[in-house]
This record gives C-alpha cells, structure tokens and sequence, in this order.
C-alpha cells in the first residue's frame, strides 16, 4: 500500500522500490489525477516491472463511454512511461460495493489476485 498524497511520496519510492508488481487504483468517476501520474514515473524508476490498474468508483459512473475514455487515457499514460499500456489489464469495480457485500463487485475485485 502506497499513499497517494503528495505528502507521502517518499514512503510510496521506498515501499516501490521493493515491488514484484503494483496494482494502481484509479477512480471511474474522477479520471486519471496528478498522483497518478506521478505513481506510474515513479514505479517505472524505481524498476516496478508490472501494473494492473482497478478502475473504482464504477458505479458512480453509468456512462460505458465516460469509463473507455478513463480507461483509454490510463492505457496511454502507462504507455507514455513504457508499461505497456495496450496489454495491461484493467479491472472495472468498486470496493466499496464489493466490502458491503455485493457479489458482483467482490468477483471484480477477486479478478485482482488472480
């Protein structure tokens, strides 16, 4: 687990400098913000060689095309710092459904550890 305020940027280099792989939460509702990007340059200097991305929130989002375009411009942000963008799996859900139970959303967030 990594901090994503601006505060805490030291504590996220020394905990990724030891990461096998990250998995990089992004909001469906807000979109990519500045701690993202700063979360993918950094895992890509500190040698983190794999992202999976959980795009949350999904349900406070019903517009399918409001979460391609999230998802498009995560896909070329990871690009853009030589992850391959293309290829990295991107999972749709919330966590907060998936904690209060709701079986659809506990599978998308299994769909993490697999």
């Amino acid at each position: 687990d990594c901090p994503g305020h601006a505060d805490y940027v030291k504590n996220m280099i020394t905990g990724a400098a030891q990461m096998d792989a990250a998995i990089l939460v992004v909001s469906g509702a807000d979109s990519v913000m500045p701690q993202t990007r700063e979360h993918i340059l950094l895992a890509r200097q500190v040698g983190v060689p794999k992202i999976v991305v959980f795009l949350n929130k999904c349900d406070l989002c019903p517009d399918e095309e409001i979460l391609e375009l999230v998802e498009m411009e995560v896909r070329e942000l990871l690009s853009k710092y030589d992850f391959p963008g293309d290829d990295t799996p991107i999972i749709r859900g919330s966590a907060l459904k998936a904690l209060d139970g709701d079986a659809h959303y506990v599978a998308q967030v299994n769909e993490l550890i697999k």
